[in-house]
């Protein structure tokens, strides 16, 4: 059976789900930042336009955005994850397999479908902006790779339309003609130096480049399994299992500097808490977890610091308050009075599967009582909205060490009261 790969790719995504509930903004440039509204991680055609790149701070494109009445967003992670899920949950209808690649990518398995291509990958696009209100690009190959170049070049050519299917090898040399080294997945920018060296400047000369020994010495293993990829030969299969995660780090730079052991107490208790919901849900437990704090590292004139340290749990836990109660104490050891601390985070490691635990005969373990109560608060949570059930230990309403979000938007998909009002 001949392969057959789609790669679903949603166009700039987090700026595409601002403007979902605001159909105000169609046609304005808009740009969402990242944490602490620090620098662009989601643009629109029109921003791009402006001149604004990927990554650029907007402290230094602040005044040519008010200029051209730019709308700018916090980032609102709650939101995009939502409106993520949902797409996800369209693009699993079309195809026997679906591996999501991230937030905004998929990938589907073609191969045995009896239709057209091309306007299958017409419907798909259609089907999901009509039913999510997110645009996509969609391109289609033989392998994963191709797809990934297919779905590059709908995105740019406007007579494509977001569609461009290269299951022919004249077609696909025509598209590897057109995109230069750097832009091929898994290239990266230094291995495209390496190869610009050699004289491959785009990727129909780096398939065709005929000393794979010299690619296999720059790129290792992966660098010869992109070149037969461009050559139509399938290397990359759909990764269509959910890997669990080996660690769980959930840490933020604040928005002001934290002076008192309080606000990095309640800083911790919220990382921990949202940690602990992750770990959760891939039904894993954790046995070790570990703690950081530090200043700012280019703060001229002020006290330095970097701490960081762990804690063993005799038998692995899911539970939030037992994290939390042990993230204090290892916090309390850390804490330095005088220091201006400009992050903090925590670390759960040595997760175990939930159903392999076995009890310690000399320390603490979750009981059943903890286990329901864990299950509940999740359930409630999914259900209402972040946060809507935590422990007092998170604080309330406290915005000192809280991450700067100037420019949030309501969550409107996973809050009650954030919900879009009619009038």
């Amino acid at each position: 059976m001949k392969p057959i790969y789609a790669l679903i790719d949603c166009n700039s995504f987090f700026c595409s789900c601002e403007r979902l509930f605001r159909p105000d903004l169609n046609h304005r440039p808009v740009g969402v930042l990242s944490n602490n509204d620090g620098c662009f991680v989601s643009r629109t055609n029109e921003l791009k336009a402006l001149g604004v790149k990927m990554g650029d701070p907007y402290f230094k494109v602040k005044d040519l955005c008010q200029k051209n009445n730019v709308a700018v967003f916090s980032s609102n992670f709650s939101l995009y994850t939502n409106i993520s899920d949902r797409v996800m949950s369209v693009l699993s209808s079309f195809a026997p397999e679906m591996e999501v690649y991230s937030v905004d990518e998929a990938f589907l398995n073609l191969a045995g479908l009896d239709v057209d291509l091309n306007k299958y990958a017409r419907e798909i696009k259609e089907t999901v902006f009509k039913w999510t209100g997110i645009p996509v690009s969609v391109g289609i190959g033989p392998t994963k790779t191709l797809a990934k170049i297919a779905n590059n070049l709908g995105k740019k050519s406007q007579k494509a339309q977001g569609v461009v299917v290269l299951m022919n090898e004249d077609h696909q040399n025509i598209a590897l003609e057109r995109t230069e080294i750097g832009d091929i997945w898994g290239i990266g920018r230094k291995n495209s130096l390496k190869l610009r060296g050699l004289g491959i400047r785009n990727a129909l000369q780096f398939k065709n480049y005929k000393n794979e020994k010299n690619i296999q010495k720059i790129f290792t293993k992966l660098g010869r399994m992109t070149q037969d990829e461009l050559r139509g030969i399938p290397c990359f299969e759909l990764n269509t299992v959910i890997e669990k995660k080996k660690e769980i780090l959930c840490s933020r730079s604040f928005g002001s500097p934290v002076a008192n052991l309080q606000g990095l107490r309640e800083s911790i208790a919220n990382y921990a808490t949202s940690a602990c919901e992750k770990m959760r849900k891939q039904e894993s437990a954790c046995a070790v977890i570990e703690v950081f704090c530090h200043s700012d590292p280019y703060k001229v004139g002020e006290q330095m610091f970097y701490g960081r340290e762990s804690y063993k749990f005799l038998t692995p836990t899911m539970d939030t308050r037992r994290v939390i109660k042990y993230a204090w104490k290892v916090l309390d050891d850390l804490f330095r009075m005088g220091v201006l601390y400009k992050k903090a985070g925590i670390r759960l490691s040595s997760l175990a599967d939930n159903e392999q635990l076995q009890a310690s005969l000399f320390g603490e373990s979750d009981d059943i009582k903890s286990l329901k109560l864990m299950r509940v608060i999740d359930q409630v949570n999914a259900r209402e909205g972040a946060n809507t059930l935590r422990s007092m230990a998170c604080g309330v309403d406290n915005d000192t060490w809280k991450m700067r979000r100037d420019h949030l938007s309501p969550r409107f998909t996973s809050g009650w009261s954030n919900l879009p009002k009619c009038f």
